[in-house]
């Protein structure tokens, strides 16, 4: 059995951003990034990328992935999971008796991506058999416990219990980093999961992600990216 296998989602149909997975993203189309990363981690036997869309398949060639499947029809609609489309290829890969123990799913528009955090999530899922799933997270900027909504115009607490808390004293909260999931290719396709039972956490820093949904959070990637290139020179 090959060890591990990156699996880059990338379909054509990006409708906030139209053609985000290629768009340029300091001077290199942004699906180069993870591309790269997983490239130079030397975690993987084969780094591949799932598309619809031949453009994307022959900028993500040029960037060293390989496309030896098309993305179905099915597995490219707004409708289609994530979990829906990776575990597509790991069957599509058990068909031509190339199974793998591994899986690292990761996104096109994810420029931040560093190969030393896939290695420490590679590490993780090594570590202990029990652990099915590793995911990157970053801490929210802000206790959500004491988080607003808005009704009528008005301000409300949704939390109101915790309006007098201090927030030292709040435990922190995190959300997904938008990155990438370590997973057992055998746990997927038994649970059809991606958030298993025994999911661990890779906790990265804020100004180390960036999830990329409008023109705003696309400028805040590129000043992330400009801070951690200016940092490592």
């Amino acid at each position: 059995m090959n060890q591990s296998v990156a699996i880059i989602l990338a379909r054509g149909g990006s409708k906030r951003i139209p053609r985000k997975n290629i768009r340029l993203f300091r001077g290199q189309p942004i699906i180069y990034f993870p591309v790269r990363a997983a490239i130079e981690s030397g975690c993987f036997d084969e780094v591949m990328v799932s598309t619809d869309d031949d453009e994307i398949a022959a900028v993500a060639r040029e960037a060293g992935a390989v496309t030896p499947f098309r993305r179905s029809r099915e597995m490219a609609n707004d409708h289609a999971t994530s979990t829906d489309a990776f575990i597509e290829v790991i069957e599509q890969y058990r068909a031509l008796n190339r199974p793998f123990k591994y899986l690292c799913g990761l996104y096109a528009a994810a420029p931040l991506v560093r190969p030393n955090h896939l290695r420490a999530g590679k590490s993780l899922l090594d570590s202990d058999e029990k652990i099915q799933t590793v995911m990157p997270v970053t801490r929210f900027g802000y206790p959500i416990q004491r988080a607003f909504s808005i009704k009528d115009d008005k301000l409300i607490l949704m939390h109101p219990e915790n309006a007098f808390t201090r927030s030292q004293d709040l435990p922190a909260a995190y959300h997904d980093a938008g990155q990438w999931y370590w997973l057992r290719t055998d746990s997927l396709l038994a649970s059809r999961k991606i958030f298993s039972s025994f999911c661990v956490p890779l906790v990265l820093s804020e100004l180390e992600a960036q999830d990329i949904d409008n023109e705003e959070d696309w400028r805040l990637a590129e000043l992330k990216a400009e801070l951690f290139e200016s940092k490592s020179e």
